[in-house]
Protein backbone atom coordinates (compact mmCIF):
# COMPACT_ATOMS: atom_id res chain seq x y z
CA UNK A 1 0.00 0.00 0.00
CA UNK A 2 2.14 3.09 -0.92
CA UNK A 3 -0.70 6.14 -1.04
CA UNK A 4 -3.51 6.96 1.24
CA UNK A 5 -6.40 9.73 0.40
CA UNK A 6 -9.22 10.61 2.42
CA UNK A 7 -12.85 11.31 0.28
CA UNK A 8 -15.44 13.46 2.04
CA UNK A 9 -19.11 12.34 1.75
CA UNK A 10 -22.13 13.17 3.49
CA UNK A 11 -20.97 16.46 4.80
CA UNK A 12 -18.04 16.76 7.41
CA UNK A 13 -17.92 12.81 7.56
CA UNK A 14 -15.26 11.26 5.98
CA UNK A 15 -13.96 7.45 4.65
CA UNK A 16 -10.15 6.68 4.51
CA UNK A 17 -9.02 4.83 2.03
CA UNK A 18 -5.59 3.23 0.35
CA UNK A 19 -4.88 2.83 -3.01
CA UNK A 20 -2.67 -0.35 -4.06
CA UNK A 21 -1.01 0.30 -6.50
CA UNK A 22 0.52 -3.16 -7.62
CA UNK A 23 -3.37 -4.96 -7.66
CA UNK A 24 -5.20 -1.43 -9.03
CA UNK A 25 -7.45 -1.55 -6.07
CA UNK A 26 -9.29 0.54 -3.55
CA UNK A 27 -9.44 -0.67 0.52
CA UNK A 28 -11.95 1.31 2.46
CA UNK A 29 -12.54 1.38 6.20
CA UNK A 30 -15.51 -0.54 6.98
CA UNK A 31 -15.78 1.35 10.71
CA UNK A 32 -15.67 4.48 8.80
CA UNK A 33 -19.10 2.92 5.84
CA UNK A 34 -20.73 1.82 9.64
CA UNK A 35 -20.46 4.85 10.65
CA UNK A 36 -21.82 6.44 8.01
CA UNK A 37 -24.52 4.61 7.39
CA UNK A 38 -25.64 3.67 10.66
CA UNK A 39 -25.38 7.13 12.43
CA UNK A 40 -24.19 4.62 15.62
CA UNK A 41 -22.19 6.57 18.05
CA UNK A 42 -20.50 3.07 18.74
CA UNK A 43 -19.64 1.86 15.42
CA UNK A 44 -16.53 -0.85 16.33
CA UNK A 45 -19.17 -2.32 18.28
CA UNK A 46 -21.91 -2.30 15.31
CA UNK A 47 -19.37 -3.77 13.54
CA UNK A 48 -18.45 -5.80 15.54
CA UNK A 49 -21.68 -7.61 16.58
CA UNK A 50 -22.16 -7.58 12.65
CA UNK A 51 -18.75 -9.52 11.68
CA UNK A 52 -19.62 -12.04 14.11
CA UNK A 53 -23.82 -12.53 13.00
CA UNK A 54 -22.27 -12.77 9.53
CA UNK A 55 -19.77 -15.47 10.31
CA UNK A 56 -22.52 -17.47 12.21
CA UNK A 57 -24.59 -17.39 9.13
CA UNK A 58 -22.10 -18.65 7.06
CA UNK A 59 -20.91 -15.63 5.11
CA UNK A 60 -18.10 -15.67 2.91
CA UNK A 61 -17.85 -11.96 3.30
CA UNK A 62 -16.01 -12.37 6.89
CA UNK A 63 -13.32 -14.20 4.27
CA UNK A 64 -12.95 -11.42 2.13
CA UNK A 65 -11.69 -8.57 4.71
CA UNK A 66 -8.49 -7.65 5.04
CA UNK A 67 -6.39 -4.97 7.84
CA UNK A 68 -4.53 -2.26 7.01
CA UNK A 69 -2.94 1.18 9.49
CA UNK A 70 -4.71 3.91 8.84
CA UNK A 71 -4.27 7.35 10.36
CA UNK A 72 -6.69 7.75 13.66
CA UNK A 73 -8.00 11.48 14.55
CA UNK A 74 -5.39 11.42 17.32
CA UNK A 75 -2.17 11.23 14.50
CA UNK A 76 -1.68 7.59 15.34
CA UNK A 77 -2.07 5.05 12.54
CA UNK A 78 -3.81 1.52 14.03
CA UNK A 79 -5.24 -1.60 12.33
CA UNK A 80 -8.62 -1.53 10.82
CA UNK A 81 -10.88 -3.70 8.98
CA UNK A 82 -10.99 -2.67 4.88
CA UNK A 83 -12.55 -4.06 2.23
CA UNK A 84 -12.44 -3.29 -1.42
CA UNK A 85 -15.41 -2.02 -3.50
CA UNK A 86 -17.30 -5.74 -4.17
CA UNK A 87 -17.14 -6.45 -0.67
CA UNK A 88 -18.24 -3.03 1.15
CA UNK A 89 -20.92 -3.40 -1.78
CA UNK A 90 -22.09 -6.29 -0.15
CA UNK A 91 -21.59 -5.16 3.33
CA UNK A 92 -24.19 -2.74 2.53
CA UNK A 93 -27.00 -5.06 2.42
CA UNK A 94 -26.10 -6.22 5.26
CA UNK A 95 -27.02 -3.40 6.85
CA UNK A 96 -30.39 -1.99 7.86
CA UNK A 97 -30.11 1.45 7.27
CA UNK A 98 -31.97 3.94 5.08
CA UNK A 99 -28.94 5.55 3.84
CA UNK A 100 -28.15 2.14 2.43
CA UNK A 101 -31.20 2.18 0.52
CA UNK A 102 -29.92 4.05 -2.86
CA UNK A 103 -27.32 2.14 -2.79
CA UNK A 104 -29.40 -1.32 -2.96
CA UNK A 105 -31.73 0.09 -5.25
CA UNK A 106 -28.51 0.99 -7.40
CA UNK A 107 -27.28 -2.35 -7.17
CA UNK A 108 -30.65 -3.79 -8.15
CA UNK A 109 -30.87 -1.83 -11.04
CA UNK A 110 -27.51 -2.84 -12.48
CA UNK A 111 -28.52 -6.49 -12.09
CA UNK A 112 -31.95 -5.93 -14.14
CA UNK A 113 -29.63 -3.96 -16.86
CA UNK A 114 -27.81 -7.15 -16.95
CA UNK A 115 -30.49 -9.03 -17.69
CA UNK A 116 -31.73 -7.31 -20.00
CA UNK A 117 -28.37 -6.60 -21.94
CA UNK A 118 -27.46 -10.65 -22.26
CA UNK A 119 -31.27 -10.77 -24.33
CA UNK A 120 -30.54 -7.68 -26.24
CA UNK A 121 -27.02 -7.31 -26.35
CA UNK A 122 -27.70 -3.71 -28.00
CA UNK A 123 -28.72 -2.15 -25.13
CA UNK A 124 -25.57 -2.11 -23.55
CA UNK A 125 -24.15 -0.20 -26.75
CA UNK A 126 -27.30 2.16 -26.00
CA UNK A 127 -26.66 2.45 -22.20
CA UNK A 128 -22.89 3.31 -23.00
CA UNK A 129 -23.53 5.65 -25.69
CA UNK A 130 -25.86 7.75 -22.84
CA UNK A 131 -23.42 7.51 -20.42
CA UNK A 132 -20.31 8.54 -22.20
CA UNK A 133 -22.34 11.69 -23.94
CA UNK A 134 -23.47 12.58 -20.05
CA UNK A 135 -19.75 12.50 -19.11
CA UNK A 136 -18.87 14.83 -21.76
CA UNK A 137 -17.35 13.04 -24.53
CA UNK A 138 -17.70 13.79 -28.32
CA UNK A 139 -19.67 11.33 -30.10
CA UNK A 140 -17.09 10.92 -32.71
CA UNK A 141 -14.59 9.66 -29.57
CA UNK A 142 -17.59 7.48 -28.30
CA UNK A 143 -18.28 6.06 -31.83
CA UNK A 144 -14.53 4.56 -32.10
CA UNK A 145 -15.09 3.48 -28.09
CA UNK A 146 -18.11 1.83 -29.14
CA UNK A 147 -16.42 -0.05 -32.12
CA UNK A 148 -12.95 -0.84 -29.51
CA UNK A 149 -15.96 -2.55 -26.97
CA UNK A 150 -16.57 -5.00 -30.22
CA UNK A 151 -13.14 -5.92 -30.88
CA UNK A 152 -12.26 -6.23 -27.40
CA UNK A 153 -15.22 -8.73 -27.27
CA UNK A 154 -14.02 -10.37 -30.80
CA UNK A 155 -10.72 -11.15 -28.68
CA UNK A 156 -11.59 -12.18 -25.21
CA UNK A 157 -14.17 -14.73 -27.28
CA UNK A 158 -10.94 -15.82 -29.04
CA UNK A 159 -8.75 -16.39 -25.96
CA UNK A 160 -11.58 -18.01 -24.65
CA UNK A 161 -11.37 -20.45 -27.70
CA UNK A 162 -8.05 -20.84 -26.90
CA UNK A 163 -8.25 -21.97 -23.46
CA UNK A 164 -6.81 -19.15 -21.77
CA UNK A 165 -8.59 -18.05 -18.15
CA UNK A 166 -10.48 -14.72 -17.63
CA UNK A 167 -8.43 -12.72 -15.41
CA UNK A 168 -5.06 -13.01 -14.96
CA UNK A 169 -4.30 -14.58 -18.21
CA UNK A 170 -6.15 -11.82 -20.14
CA UNK A 171 -4.46 -9.27 -18.17
CA UNK A 172 -0.78 -10.62 -18.97
CA UNK A 173 -2.36 -11.16 -22.77
CA UNK A 174 -3.30 -7.45 -23.10
CA UNK A 175 -0.34 -6.56 -21.29
CA UNK A 176 1.63 -8.26 -23.93
CA UNK A 177 -0.13 -6.56 -26.80
CA UNK A 178 0.38 -3.10 -25.13
CA UNK A 179 4.21 -3.22 -25.12
CA UNK A 180 4.30 -4.44 -28.52
CA UNK A 181 2.46 -1.71 -30.01
CA UNK A 182 2.48 1.57 -27.14
CA UNK A 183 6.19 0.08 -25.82
CA UNK A 184 5.15 0.32 -22.39
CA UNK A 185 3.13 -1.38 -20.07
CA UNK A 186 -0.54 -0.81 -19.19
CA UNK A 187 0.66 0.26 -15.82
CA UNK A 188 3.42 1.99 -16.88
CA UNK A 189 0.69 3.93 -19.70
CA UNK A 190 -2.16 4.84 -17.03
CA UNK A 191 0.84 6.13 -14.90
CA UNK A 192 1.82 8.21 -17.77
CA UNK A 193 -2.22 9.74 -18.13
CA UNK A 194 -2.52 10.16 -14.33
CA UNK A 195 -4.69 7.13 -13.97
CA UNK A 196 -5.67 4.81 -10.60
CA UNK A 197 -8.12 2.56 -11.33
CA UNK A 198 -9.86 3.90 -14.16
CA UNK A 199 -10.09 2.79 -17.27
CA UNK A 200 -6.85 3.08 -19.76
CA UNK A 201 -9.82 3.00 -23.28
CA UNK A 202 -12.00 5.36 -21.45
CA UNK A 203 -8.80 8.27 -21.17
CA UNK A 204 -7.03 7.58 -24.89
CA UNK A 205 -7.17 10.19 -27.60
CA UNK A 206 -9.11 9.02 -31.04
CA UNK A 207 -5.76 7.94 -32.69
CA UNK A 208 -4.61 5.87 -29.79
CA UNK A 209 -8.04 4.13 -29.66
CA UNK A 210 -7.88 3.03 -33.25
CA UNK A 211 -4.62 1.81 -32.63
CA UNK A 212 -5.09 -0.24 -30.39
CA UNK A 213 -8.05 -1.76 -31.86
CA UNK A 214 -5.83 -2.45 -34.71
CA UNK A 215 -3.27 -4.50 -32.24
CA UNK A 216 -6.37 -5.97 -31.00
CA UNK A 217 -7.76 -6.86 -34.41
CA UNK A 218 -4.78 -8.07 -35.43
CA UNK A 219 -4.06 -9.99 -33.28
CA UNK A 220 -7.24 -11.73 -32.85
CA UNK A 221 -6.35 -12.89 -36.98
CA UNK A 222 -2.84 -14.25 -36.20
CA UNK A 223 -4.44 -16.44 -33.53
CA UNK A 224 -7.44 -17.95 -35.59
CA UNK A 225 -4.66 -18.36 -38.45
CA UNK A 226 -1.89 -20.10 -36.19
CA UNK A 227 -4.67 -21.59 -33.20
CA UNK A 228 -2.11 -20.77 -30.56
CA UNK A 229 -1.95 -23.60 -27.33
CA UNK A 230 -0.88 -22.54 -24.01
CA UNK A 231 0.03 -19.28 -22.45
CA UNK A 232 3.27 -18.88 -23.87
CA UNK A 233 2.33 -19.28 -27.61
CA UNK A 234 -0.61 -16.68 -27.30
CA UNK A 235 1.58 -14.67 -25.60
CA UNK A 236 3.71 -14.38 -28.46
CA UNK A 237 0.88 -14.54 -30.89
CA UNK A 238 -0.23 -11.49 -28.78
CA UNK A 239 3.41 -9.58 -29.07
CA UNK A 240 3.01 -10.39 -33.27
CA UNK A 241 -0.54 -8.81 -33.15
CA UNK A 242 1.03 -5.43 -31.39
CA UNK A 243 3.50 -5.37 -33.37
CA UNK A 244 1.16 -4.49 -36.27
CA UNK A 245 0.03 -1.37 -34.97
CA UNK A 246 3.39 -0.77 -33.27
CA UNK A 247 4.44 -0.23 -36.79
CA UNK A 248 1.70 1.88 -37.46
CA UNK A 249 2.29 4.16 -34.69
CA UNK A 250 5.82 5.02 -35.58
CA UNK A 251 5.16 5.56 -39.20
CA UNK A 252 2.67 7.98 -37.70
CA UNK A 253 5.06 9.48 -35.58
CA UNK A 254 7.71 9.75 -38.48
CA UNK A 255 4.88 11.64 -40.42
CA UNK A 256 3.77 14.21 -37.71
CA UNK A 257 7.07 14.47 -35.54
CA UNK A 258 4.81 14.22 -32.89
CA UNK A 259 4.33 11.01 -30.41
CA UNK A 260 0.89 9.04 -30.23
CA UNK A 261 1.23 8.29 -26.86
CA UNK A 262 0.37 11.46 -24.98
CA UNK A 263 -0.43 11.84 -21.46
CA UNK A 264 -3.78 13.36 -22.17
CA UNK A 265 -6.56 11.94 -19.88
CA UNK A 266 -10.55 11.98 -20.18
CA UNK A 267 -9.96 15.27 -18.18
CA UNK A 268 -7.80 17.08 -20.58
CA UNK A 269 -10.05 16.20 -23.45
CA UNK A 270 -13.11 17.10 -21.97
CA UNK A 271 -11.16 20.56 -21.30
CA UNK A 272 -9.93 20.58 -25.15
CA UNK A 273 -13.89 20.26 -26.20
CA UNK A 274 -14.91 23.03 -24.07
CA UNK A 275 -12.74 25.36 -25.43
CA UNK A 276 -13.45 24.40 -28.81
CA UNK A 277 -17.12 24.92 -28.25
CA UNK A 278 -16.09 28.25 -26.03
CA UNK A 279 -14.37 29.53 -29.01
CA UNK A 280 -17.37 29.02 -31.61
CA UNK A 281 -19.71 31.22 -29.45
Amino acid sequence: MKKENTIALFHQKTVRRHWDEEKEIWYFSIIDVIEILTDSPRPRKYWSALKTKLKQEGSELSQKLGQLKMLSPDGKKYLTDVGDTETILRLIQSIPSPKAEPFKVWLAKVGYERIEETEDPELAFDRAMKTYLQKGYSKDWINQRLKSIEVRKELTDEWHDRGMKEGLEYAILTDEITKAWAERSVKQYKKLKGLKKENLRDNMTTLELVLNMLAEASTTEISKKKSPKGLDQNKRVAREGGAVAGLARKEIERQTGESVITPVNAKTLKAQKAKSVKKLK
